[in-house]
């Protein structure tokens, strides 16, 4: 094995392959910085130009483009809250506060690190587990997977916060969600109103940015302002290298949480989505001081990132010795093993192991050449500070809007970013938390399939197998906890509220809850007429919603206490504020209630530009709708507003037309005039 590894090593250090590698990084980075894309779609990309390389020459190409997509994705997290992708979603919860904080450069420092340290620990593990990890992953069968989905769910209490039973209602209400489409048994519709859009279930992508990236541009819009500190403070050296001093001082953590990982990684079915909040759940149960966990505390963006890194070589075990993807970005991969003659397998721990030692390698450079790149580059991140707001936010929001159409690049994906943010602004503003929704609607569906498969081949005896046994006694403690509390809170307030101590209280909180559960008796009531095979797993998870969402209403009428933020939303004011001058908008208003009229206005300029894209087309409305937000929404010259319409659009028609060959859905115009669709493509 030594004189396999050392080979490999040789091959890869040739400075064409280098090249070649230093190529896929750069590819990579780009990538993942552009929200919605990622790995899978640049391995579909680069795949056809390997065909007539040499197999350590196209996956130094393949590898060193897939595994940095995890380094740079973290970028939009921390300037912008927006996930490059659906796996860096996890930091944002404190990167992106710290950014706000004036702290980016030490952010990035400890992100930097971190992914530098998981990504080598992944590809060690890759190298030296592979034999070892053969009997352990055989005897994981779909009772053990479906233990993991159960105790994935049930972090959600510890990813709350201060919300828990909050926590649990919103996973419940993902876990319907992930039901949506057509039932893989039976076939049936489920929930899909007869729209063909919904029958292959609801894509992630545009969920996910709708939860977490559309509200923090809308909040971007609403504030209007950036980050604070001066592009030099922003990514001064002194700070990076605070950042990553505190890296080095949380070694243990990043040790625990690359390990964390790497094993979930090497699980078939636990996809990149999930790992990171697990991670995040381990730092925040197992860390000390963790009050500031979700306001800008490095230990939660350390966490998060070593674990997404150290996933990739988590990945390739399960690819590599079994012929099993991990997920989707391996099951491309395994392609390319096939297309080079390679089939994944014992050959590849025996006949094979100087290529597979090779895939170790690249793993190991690419990450190292990932990790300085971004700190080299960090200054000219730093220039985004100088970006204004009135140029930023319809920038964004175009990339957010392409990102969200790349999912299945339909009219739906649109159309779903535009629901799921307005939720994910109504939950962020009423304090529901966002990442269990997420956390629910991805492993639903794998949830779904475990449960079955276990039930077929064990019963009710898949209860009794040790590792199944000893996943779910912890995650029915994590669960019961909060719910034994909350009801310990609304028996104690009935008491006062029996006695005449305390008055029931109606809020916008609880007309929120009222809403998501009448919701749920909805959908309840239309499968009635499913087939009982289809109403198992749906009809459990609306009543968890139910459940969880009753002891949410009840707590927020009997149970908790009126603060500062409830009087101002029963008021319609903002409590200790005075009227301020809203510059460019005519009129002197209380700051609440300009940051209202501001939000309902980000919605409007959304909502028009979905509108617009029906009308002339995705590309030209995007156009039009970045001119009009520049130049109305925000008051910016219009030439200058002409000019980032025009800039913009020219590298999306570039990126996403000619590179990509995006297939443009039919606009309105496109109906009317084919001949301007056949010129064109766009419309």
């Amino acid at each position: 094995m030594l004189d396999a590894a050392y080979h490999a090593l040789l091959l890869i250090l040739e400075p064409a392959r280098l090249a070649i590698m230093f190529g896929g990084v750069l590819i990579g980075l780009a990538l993942g910085v552009i929200p919605g894309l990622g790995g899978i779609v640049g391995l579909a990309l680069l795949i056809p130009f390997t065909y007539h390389m040499d197999a350590p020459s196209a996956f130094a190409l393949l590898l060193g483009m897939a595994s940095v997509t995890t380094v740079s994705d973290f970028i939009p997290a921390v300037l912008f809250g927006v996930p490059g992708t659906v796996g860096a979603a996890a930091t944002v919860l404190d990167g992106y506060p710290m950014a706000q904080q004036g702290k980016a450069a030490r952010a990035f420092g400890a992100g930097y690190a971190a992914s530098l340290a998981g990504g080598i620990f992944g590809a060690l593990v890759l190298g030296l587990a592979i034999p070892i990890l053969r009997p352990l992953v055989l005897y994981l069968g779909s009772a053990e997977l479906l233990s993991f989905c159960i105790f994935g769910l049930s972090m959600v209490a510890v990813l709350s916060g201060k919300a828990p039973m909050r926590g649990l209602a919103a996973a419940s209400l993902g876990l319907m969600l992930s039901m949506v489409g057509s039932d893989p048994e039976t076939g049936t519709q489920r929930w899909t109103f007869d729209t063909l859009y919904l029958w292959d279930h609801l894509p992630l992508v545009p969920a996910t940015l709708g939860l977490f990236a559309v509200p923090e541009l809308a909040e971007m819009a609403v504030r209007r302002n950036f980050l604070k500190g001066s592009p030099s403070e922003l990514m001064a050296a002194s700070t990076q290298w605070d950042g990553v001093r505190d890296a080095l001082k949380s070694w243990k953590l990043i040790l625990r949480c690359s390990a964390l990982g790497a094993l979930l990684g090497a699980i078939p079915g636990i996809g990149s989505a999930v790992i990171d909040w697990i991670a995040y759940g381990h730092a925040l149960q197992t860390e000390k001081n963790t009050e500031n966990f979700g306001h800008g505390d490095v230990r939660g963006v350390i966490a998060a990132e070593s674990s997404n890194n150290a996933k990739e070589g988590g990945h390739l075990v399960p690819t590599i010795a079994f012929g099993v993807p991990a997920g989707a970005s391996m099951a491309l991969l395994l392609s390319a093993f096939l297309l080079h003659g390679f089939q994944p397998g014992p050959d590849m721990l025996t006949k094979h192991l100087d290529v597979t030692y090779s895939i170790v390698w690249t793993l190991t450079l690419s990450h190292i050449m990932g990790a300085l790149i971004c700190l080299a580059a960090s200054g000219l991140f730093a220039q985004l500070a100088r970006i204004r707001v009135g140029l930023l936010v319809p920038s964004v929001l175009a990339i957010i809007l392409l990102g969200a159409f790349d999912g299945s690049q339909s009219w739906g994906d649109l159309y779903s970013l535009g629901i799921f943010g307005a939720l994910g602004w109504a939950m962020k503003q009423l304090g529901w938390p966002r990442p269990p929704l997420i956390l629910g609607l991805v492993l639903g569906s794998l949830f779904e399939r475990y449960l079955f498969i276990s039930t077929q081949l064990f019963g009710w005896s898949a209860l009794t197998r040790p590792v199944v046994a000893v996943v779910l006694a912890g995650s029915a403690f994590v669960i019961l906890r909060p719910v034994v509390s909350a009801t310990w809170r609304i028996l104690t307030n009935r008491q006062a509220l029996a006695r005449g101590r305390v008055e029931p209280r109606w809020s916008w909180n609880a007309g929120f809850t009222s809403l998501i559960l009448a919701v749920t008796i909805y959908l309840v009531w239309l499968s009635f007429d499913w087939p009982d095979h289809a109403q198992i797993v749906p009809l459990a998870a609306a009543g968890a919603a139910l459940l969880f969402g009753t002891g949410v209403f009840l707590t927020e009428v009997f149970a908790r206490k009126r603060t500062k933020q409830d009087l101002a939303l029963e008021l319609g004011l903002a409590v200790g504020h005075g009227p301020v001058l809203a510059p460019g908008e005519g009129k002197v208003e209380t700051e609440d209630a300009l940051h209202r009229a501001r939000a309902w206005r980000f919605f409007a300029w959304l909502g028009g530009t979905l509108a617009l894209a029906t009308v002339i087309g995705v590309l030209p409305g995007l156009a039009v709708a970045m001119f009009f937000v520049a130049w109305r929404g925000f008051g910016e010259r219009a030439s200058r507003a002409a000019s980032l319409s025009v800039v913009m659009s020219l590298a999306f028609w570039l990126v996403f037309d000619r590179i990509f060959s995006t297939p443009w859905p039919d606009a309105v115009v496109g109906d009317v005039w084919p001949w301007l669709r056949a010129a064109t493509g766009l419309v």
